[in-house]
């Protein structure tokens, strides 16, 4: 097995194309979850353009190219997945069948330790060292929006029935329900980005918008055309004002759902339910498999999805006194964190508390505007 390394830029046409066909052809040789978005060529290029050390392995049979591995790699040999703390899936890229050893992979890349927190099913080699697995729902679409809102009525009638009344109450209140499946406006990119930092503040979390590279990388990515793998912004209007966004990445077959949000002025008629369910007849229409609602608990998830993949998080490491130090440092910090997610009676108040704190924080922007 021959394994060379390259910037995501230094790799050819030809490269980029096996890459692509890989991820086309995934769910034909059983493994589905490869077409993700988060796992394209595309997503790796715009990271590296807001990001430093993105490399991907290519690992090569006969000549020719067998499986990408894209990651972010420190001075020291710190590997990542790349964009972790974003991505919504890592992994490699293979054809079927190919069998590799993860530490002679790691070797090859000059790295010490190789850290995933959503490593995509079927990856025996990485999954050996995984630290926990987590679910990550689905909404499938593959057999056309009907058969999805059907089993949606079936499962949870009371649920589908009222998202469909508050739907046609809100066209009566606010005007006409229009939704935009692929809106280009970057104003209304602008509002949903300003939506999700207000809701991060709300709940007392770390306002993703902040970092300067992540507003990047979502500009960046709303440029890239879904053609094959980009950026999609999709918009819920009520009358001409929008009420509801997301903005995702999408490929051939998986469309990755990323960021949502709603004006909380229009909150008691559930526009982000109404958004996911539009969501999910365009998708169907454009021949999306599914949609992936990403790993976490939430009630609107649970409400949606049909089905649940598994992620992984762990580390792959190799004897180096690097690793070594690197999980002295991360272990405690990600299994205290997971402790508390997955365990109600620790999670709800945790969350609790960080409404509060973001309350108080809401409180003093506007104090300090006054």
């Amino acid at each position: 097995m021959d394994i060379s390394v390259h910037r995501p830029g230094e790799l050819t046409a030809a490269d980029r194309a096996a890459w692509t066909a890989l991820q086309s052809k995934a769910h034909l040789q059983g493994t589905p979850e490869l077409a993700n978005p988060f796992l394209s060529p595309e997503f790796a290029l715009a990271v590296s353009h807001c990001r430093r050390g993105v490399r991907i392995a290519v690992v090569r049979e006969g000549g020719e190219p067998a499986a990408f591995l894209p990651y972010q790699r420190s001075r020291t040999g710190v590997g990542r997945a790349v964009g972790l703390g974003v991505s919504d899936c890592q992994g490699l890229v293979h054809r079927a069948g190919l069998r590799w050893d993860a530490r002679e992979l790691l070797a090859a890349c000059g790295l010490a330790v190789w850290e995933f927190d959503h490593l995509v099913q079927g990856q025996p080699p990485f999954a050996a060292f995984a630290a926990a697995d987590f679910a990550s729902p689905v909404m499938d679409v593959d057999q056309g929006y009907p058969a999805y809102l059907a089993e949606l009525r079936a499962r949870s009638p009371k649920f589908a029935r009222t998202t469909l009344a508050k739907e046609r109450k809100l066209g009566r209140d606010a005007g006409e329900v229009r939704y935009v499946h692929d809106e280009r406006d970057p104003e209304a990119l602008r509002v949903l980005m300003a939506w999700k930092s207000a809701q991060y503040r709300r709940t007392g979390r770390g306002d993703r918008f902040a970092h300067p590279w992540i507003t990047q990388l979502v500009q960046r990515l709303f440029h890239t055309r879904p053609m094959p793998s980009g950026g999609l912004l999709s918009v819920l209007y009520a009358g001409e004002r929008p009420i509801a966004a997301h903005f995702g990445l999408r490929s051939e077959r998986v469309l990755a759902c990323w960021f949502p949000a709603y004006d909380p002025e229009y909150a008691k008629y559930s526009p982000g339910l109404i958004l996911h369910l539009r969501m999910a007849e365009a998708a169907a229409a454009d021949g999306i498999a599914y949609l992936d609602l990403g790993r976490g608990q939430k009630e609107y998830k649970d409400s949606l999805k049909t089905r649940e993949l598994t992620v992984s998080e762990g580390w792959v490491t190799r004897r180096h006194p690097v690793a070594i130090g690197y999980r002295a440092r991360r272990v405690p910090v990600r299994a205290l964190r997971n402790t508390v997610v997955s365990r109600p009676e620790l999670f709800e108040p945790a969350d609790r508390l960080l409404k509060r704190v973001g309350k108080i924080r809401s409180m003093r922007k506007i104090r300090s505007r006054e």
